[in-house]
């Protein structure tokens, strides 16, 4: 395929608006992408316009498989005014496409397709199996994945690339990332009389100077470091000469692999049962977001081929790291805890949900070259 034409796939996935949703319009674009290079694909769509969508190419048995996984979903632009490019134009300036999705990570999603489709047309299928798994919902809440996986998508693969933003870099590690909801249930007075009342926000503040030591003791993992951890959101009272006998927080924690979301669990309910106890107060622990953190070994042969690949078609030096956001894989290693993993995709993670969001051309053409050469050497 032709580099204009690779670039006008990006575009393309650009002006379909797939914010946190759609994924049906962006997955029917591929289906008719791919068939039109001789490769079928399965379009699951589950209701609300949402839909998976899963390729394959490659001979043989299937005793290895190798996945490329990607999102069909961006998140919401909530000021275009202060964009400079229209956020679904797919605009060309100098070497960057403009777009939201353009970083995270609809250049990743078209350089996995295409890397197939320009394998199958060079004559390159492989003596096994490359899967191709496009998901919907990943930037808020991963129906998609969760779909996937109970349908047992995972199950097969050797390993896994995931194509979000890293500039290049091969990153073989990436913490969890796991939501919780404290709320405070007190005892409503007047505020003249406060003493016959229980005031929710005080028990959250309790709950705050606790959380901010929770974690000092966690030990520290070799690759991600500390848990990172924060309270995001509080929400208390309605009016201000009344004692609130309600409220609520929210906050986001980072697990890693030697402090994980089953002991960050256990350490938030034991603070919870610890005010509890002591106070007046009464404070409900609610984890609605349980993703769990990736680590493949960085000297295995998978992360350092993935490196080599990297390093001989991108135009700037790349290397191996970690993140601490998360990814798809997390839903997919639940029941697959050994899959290597690594994230590797176009331009850097910091552009990514930015106001004019972008890729380089450059870095997209290597991101395509490099999923190539990593299917050639994986198999």
């Amino acid at each position: 395929m032709k580099a204009s034409e690779q670039v006008q796939v990006l575009q393309d996935l650009i002006r379909i608006h797939s914010t946190n949703g759609n994924e049906i319009e962006v997955a029917t674009y591929l289906k008719q992408l791919l068939a039109e290079h001789g490769i079928d694909a399965q379009v699951d769509e589950f209701g609300d316009r949402r839909a998976n969508l899963t390729a394959q190419i490659g001979r043989g048995n299937g005793d290895r498989v190798l996945g490329l996984t990607g999102h069909m979903d961006t998140v919401a632009v909530n000021s275009p005014q202060s964009w400079q490019h229209d956020p679904f134009g797919g605009k060309i300036v100098g070497d960057r496409v403009y777009g939201r999705g353009a970083a995270d990570m609809k250049s990743g999603l078209a350089a996995e397709v295409l890397a197939l489709i320009e394998l199958q047309e060079a004559g390159e299928v492989p003596s096994g199996i490359v899967k191709l798994i496009a998901t919907a919902g990943e930037e808020l809440g991963t129906p998609g994945a969760n779909r996937l996986a109970s349908q047992g998508a995972a199950n097969e693969l050797s390993a896994l690339v995931v194509g979000e933003p890293t500039g290049g870099n091969v990153i073989f590690a990436h913490s969890g990332s796991l939501n919780y909801e404290v709320t405070s249930t007190g005892k409503s007075a007047h505020s003249s009389l406060p003493e016959q009342g229980v005031n929710a926000i005080t028990g959250l503040v309790k709950f705050i100077e606790a959380e901010n030591r929770l974690f000092a003791d966690a030990p520290r993992d070799p690759y991600l470091g500390k848990v990172q951890h924060s309270v995001t959101v509080i929400e208390g009272g309605h009016q201000v000469n009344s004692i609130p006998d309600h409220a609520k927080l929210k906050g986001n924690i980072r697990p890693t692999p030697a402090c994980d979301n089953r002991e960050v669990a256990a350490r938030l309910n034991r603070v919870i049962d610890q005010i509890n106890h002591q106070t007046s107060f009464h404070l409900q622990l609610n984890i609605f977001w349980d993703y769990h953190p990736i680590s493949t070994d960085p000297n295995s042969d998978f992360v350092q081929s993935a490196l080599h690949a990297a390093q001989q078609f991108f135009p700037h030096p790349v290397t191996t790291g970690t993140i601490n956001g998360a990814t798809d894989a997390s839903v997919f290693r639940r029941e697959r805890p050994d899959l290597p993993v690594i994230v590797l995709g176009s331009d850097a993670w910091d552009v990514a949900h930015a106001t004019d969001e972008y890729t380089t051309i450059p870095a997209y053409h290597a991101t395509i070259e490099t999923y190539k050469q990593i299917i050639r050497d994986f198999f």
